[in-house]
């Protein structure tokens, strides 16, 4: 019983730290829990199973997010989320708009002068 539960511990805070990186915005709910059951993993597996049985959990729960990440960025689900548009528009500046006023101004004062 000790060792499933460290072990759907451990999965469950992958999966935690998956969402919170790629699906979820910002450092919230699913992070800290993620991080929680990681570490509920090896507290339970340190005490509950012994020593050794909480390194392997420790160097699973390492191995195991950083080839969920790998896996994660490898695997073209980001680009089936990310946004793949491109804007060809532009905005004028406030500043450019006012430029060219007054540039239109001056040339009608000259020309008024010029009259």
């Amino acid at each position: 019983m000790n060792v499933f539960l460290v072990v759907l511990l451990v999965l469950a805070g992958v999966a935690l730290l998956l969402m919170e990186m790629f699906l979820l915005p910002g450092f919230g709910i699913a992070g800290v829990s993620g991080f929680g059951c990681l570490l509920a993993a090896i507290v339970v597996a340190y005490i509950w199973i012994g020593r050794m049985a909480g390194y392997i959990t420790l160097a699973a729960c390492l191995v195991l997010s950083a080839l969920a990440i790998w896996g994660f960025l490898r695997s073209h689900a980001l680009e089936k989320m990310a946004l793949d548009s491109k804007i060809d528009s532009h905005v004028e500046m406030a500043h450019n708009k006012l430029n060219k006023e007054d540039k239109e101004n001056q040339n009608k004062s000259q020309n008024s002068k010029e009259e």
